[in-house]
């Protein structure tokens, strides 16, 4: 089976280190704040202007002033600040930030990531992800590896406007894990009861298979 929605921010949460400062991207990385290990000392960072977010809420747990990027409502922790957004993205630009878990629409054999537009579409504005791929030491992206139309997202060249060139190193999809090497992708897990074939089908980049990793 293809791994949920929630079970593919589980896998990105094993990516986290004790001490890591991190900054989560809207979409499947917000869930990963659910997933952080309970003896790890870990500092989620939102570049709305919060260092120290909490996990999702209970019911009686919402406070509406409390939101993350993505404008989710959020909980606090003791030891939780606040600022400035331009403070935020200081932090981000600064290379203060440990690892960024971000969305993509595509994302190419070499780490190219495109995540911020599709033309033709609205566009809100592109956020805060070009100074994330650009700041933050590490960038893991989670995704479906394929699109609405079941066209794979995963290829050998982004189609898209990038967002970076060359800046992803890990990628998570509901099939598996792929690592960027520089000779390109490799399949290092697979999703249970997904097989290898499947993964091929599903991903125009060139892809090597390296299980044992």
């Amino acid at each position: 089976m293809a791994w949920t929605r929630e079970q593919m921010a589980e896998r990105a949460a094993k990516e986290l280190e004790d001490g890591f400062y991190v900054n989560l991207g809207i979409g499947i990385p917000t869930l990963v704040s659910n997933y952080v290990p309970s003896d790890y000392d870990i500092t989620l960072q939102s570049e709305n202007g919060m260092m120290g977010m909490g996990p999702f809420p209970t019911e009686d747990e919402i406070d509406a002033d409390l939101i993350n990027a993505g404008k989710q409502t959020i909980t606090e922790l003791n030891r939780s600040s606040y600022f400035s957004s331009s403070a935020s993205f200081a932090m981000i630009r600064g290379g203060h930030i440990d690892l960024s878990v971000l969305g993509a629409m595509e994302v190419a054999q070499n780490g190219d990531l495109a995540n911020w537009m599709i033309p033709g579409k609205l566009v809100k504005g592109m956020g805060g992800a070009m100074d994330l791929v650009s700041g933050v030491k590490r960038i893991v992206v989670v995704m479906d590896h394929t699109n609405k139309k079941g066209e794979t997202k995963v290829l050998k060249e982004c189609t898209l406007p990038l967002t970076g060139q060359g800046v992803v190193d890990l990628i998570i999809t509901d099939l598996g894990v792929m690592e960027v090497r520089d000779n390109g992708l490799a399949l290092i897990e697979l999703a249970p009861d997904v097989t290898v074939e499947e993964v091929q089908a599903k991903t125009d980049a060139d892809l090597t298979i390296d299980l044992a990793a």
